[in-house]
């Protein structure tokens, strides 16, 4: 064993429980340890090696060998390849893994000697595979004692990196029948330590790794388990990233379990975690998790958790901007906003904020596998129609609900009485009023121009799918133009939701990219963006792709705000900003310039401040005044550039 200590072989090529171990030590030769593991998984014999990997991990825990990580990690790999194995299950090793993971946390002395450090995240994440796909294996190790080690884990006893793979653990348990209410002994405590895991993660993680840049300051053995011993401080950032991110959704992921059987709901419904919640988006480092949408939506398909939900005005407002995206989930958001609608009782809480948003989808087709969505909004929206127009005051909700039924109803019953002659002569008018349109657009007149695409509009008949398209798509442009966004991704949303397959008309999509950066959506501006490229990259000719670069500064700009710790990074920089200020006292309140010189110093290296620079400084008001006649004389002599390129 020796040679195995200073050789370290990693099992990566095997495709079996017992080879993938044995393989480990095939080339050594001799072994002077009684009680080896990997010898045992060399024994020819299936009820001899099968008695001895039982002895084996019955004893693991009360032994100290320098060789326990070595086989850790080999176990750790069979878990992870062979999840669905039964050998090892049926043999004692969680019960092994439970009571390693509690001599981590009881003797740091033993923790800290050799490599034993790395037993329990490797203990841990054993558990978690081999519970992942089997309920019958959830139920073995919920007999041999995994949840309370596990818990004491996610209470943070060690490390955050120790506490993604028990929630994850934990989650997998938690997801089955027959185990659920083993992890439900600790309701109250789960829920509030998965709650308050969520929401301090990516801080905690930034502060203790990602965000020390001095790379020898980092723990080592995270960086050995985020690279596996062969990666840069990129990579380990990436990496970090990547984990941090998990850790957020598996505790999300551990919610949903107990939100799924309507289980504290008023612990996960408060307010101030709602609040909070909306932030937390897989994105694209972890995009195959829903992330806050799935929760949401989850707690949307029960009565108690609609209510908590129609509360929230923040909730509401980011389900609404998801609708009106091209992010995968989008049909999620949709999914909550019916579940809102169709319930009487969350109707008219949501109606006045929902009704601005939903107007716009109304025409959608097929979203993946669900087809005719925009008759689904269009019944839900419409329910009530005459009561709705008594109930709201508002001009504008009473307006959208006018549209809508003028559109869905009102305009689709005409058309049907028409003759083909007739509705032929409309796409003829249209084609010559959208020309004119064009033409005064060109011409500088974009007021004019939008009057124009809305007469247009307002004739084109309703089966005219792909030219009503394009006169949304136009108008929003005209929109854009005249600084009015909500107005621009509303008309881009029409646009988009008429295009076959959805969200697939590439102007549109740069062009609400554009609306949501001028709200401050770096979210939805960034999918927008990505999908805008997406559609470039399909409609090449050849096969090199240009990539329009004022795309290519979106999606950096984009990237920037959307980081995953990006908050954490803003609230950094901020306490360090404020010790600055306070460590030097009387001399800074003195000392204006110094004092300006720093704060631009701290906003410039966080980047999420830049937009906000031109509010900041402030300029004498000729120097304004100047620069506002350069800017408009610029726009003047370019208006002609940006019209080319957006028609």
């Amino acid at each position: 064993m020796d040679s195995l200590k200073k050789k370290k072989i990693n099992p990566f090529t095997t495709s079996t429980t017992q080879t993938t171990i044995a393989n480990m030590c095939k080339e050594e030769q001799t072994c002077t340890n009684p009680s080896c593991f990997f010898c045992t998984m060399k024994e020819p014999e299936p009820s001899l090696r099968r008695v001895a990997i039982a002895k084996f991990f019955k004893e693991m825990p009360f032994t100290d060998h320098q060789d326990q990580v070595l086989v850790l990690s080999g176990l750790w790999h069979v878990a992870m390849t062979h999840p669905d194995d039964p050998e090892f299950p049926s043999l004692g090793i969680f019960k092994c893994m439970a009571n390693l993971i509690y001599k981590g946390i009881s003797d740091r002395n033993w923790l800290l000697k050799d490599q034993n450090i790395y037993i329990p995240y490797y203990a841990a994440h054993v558990i978690g595979s081999y519970t992942m796909n089997k309920v019958e294996f959830a139920e073995i190790a919920v007999q041999q004692g995994v949840i309370p080690p596990l818990m004491e884990l996610l209470r943070g006893k060690i490390s955050w990196v120790e506490q993604r793979v028990a929630v994850r653990a934990l989650g997998h348990l938690a997801s089955y029948e027959k185990t659920f209410e083993a992890v439900a002994k600790y309701e109250e405590e789960v829920i509030k330590l998965a709650m308050k895991l969520a929401c301090t993660c990516l801080e905690v993680v930034y502060v203790n790794f990602v965000g020390v840049k001095n790379i020898n300051k980092r723990v080592k053995y995270h960086c050995d388990l985020l690279t596996r011993g062969i990666g840069d401080s990129e990579m380990e950032d990436r990496k970090g990233e990547e984990w941090a991110s998990q850790l957020q959704c598996w505790c999300l992921y551990l919610l949903n379990c107990f939100a799924c059987k309507e289980r504290s709901l008023s612990l996960i419904c408060k307010q101030d975690f709602l609040g909070k919640l909306c932030g937390m988006w897989g994105g694209l480092v972890n995009h195959s998790s829903p992330a806050w949408v799935g929760l949401v939506r989850i707690l949307c398909y029960s009565k108690e958790g609609r209510k908590y939900i129609a509360e929230s005005k923040e909730i509401i407002e980011n389900i609404c901007n998801l609708s009106r995206s091209s992010d995968d989930w989008q049909y999620m958001g949709i999914d909550c906003l019916l579940l809102l609608l169709n319930d009487q009782n969350t109707r008219y809480k949501v109606f006045e904020i929902i009704a601005l948003f939903v107007i716009d989808l109304v025409e959608l087709g097929s979203l993946g596998d669900r087809p005719n969505l925009g008759e689904t909004i269009t019944k839900a929206f419409l329910l009530d129609y005459k009561q709705s127009k008594v109930k709201f005051r508002n001009q504008k909700v009473q307006k959208a609900l006018q549209d809508v039924w003028n559109l869905k109803v009102e305009k689709r019953k005409k058309e049907k009485l028409m003759s083909q002659e007739k509705l032929e002569e409309k796409r003829v008018l249209v084609c010559l009023i959208k020309q004119e349109a064009n033409h005064i657009f060109w011409l500088g007149e974009i007021e004019e121009a939008l009057a124009k695409y809305t007469e247009a509009l307002d004739l084109c008949p309703l089966k005219s799918r792909k030219e009503r398209m394009v006169l949304y798509s136009n108008r929003a442009q005209c929109h854009l133009l005249l600084r009015d966004p909500d107005c621009a991704i509303s008309d881009s949303t029409r646009a988009l939701c008429l295009a076959t397959p959805a969200n697939s008309h590439s102007k549109s999509l740069w062009r609400r990219s554009q609306a949501y950066d001028m709200k401050g959506l770096a979210k939805e501006s960034l999918m927008d963006c990505i999908m805008f490229i997406n559609c470039c990259i399909k409609s090449g000719v050849t096969k090199r792709v240009k990539i329009p670069y004022y795309a290519a500064r979106m999606i950096s700009k984009q990237m920037d705000a959307t980081w995953l710790f990006a908050a954490a990074r803003s609230k950094t920089t901020s306490s360090q900003a404020r010790k600055v200020k306070e460590s030097d006292g009387d001399y800074e309140c003195n000392n204006d310039e110094q004092q300006r010189g720093e704060m631009m110093r701290v906003m410039i290296e966080n980047k999420d401040f830049l937009s906000g620079l031109s509010t900041i400084i402030e300029e004498p008001l000729l120097v304004k005044e100047v620069n506002r006649r350069k800017v408009e004389r610029a726009r003047r002599r370019s208006k002609k550039a940006v019209i080319a390129r957006s028609m």
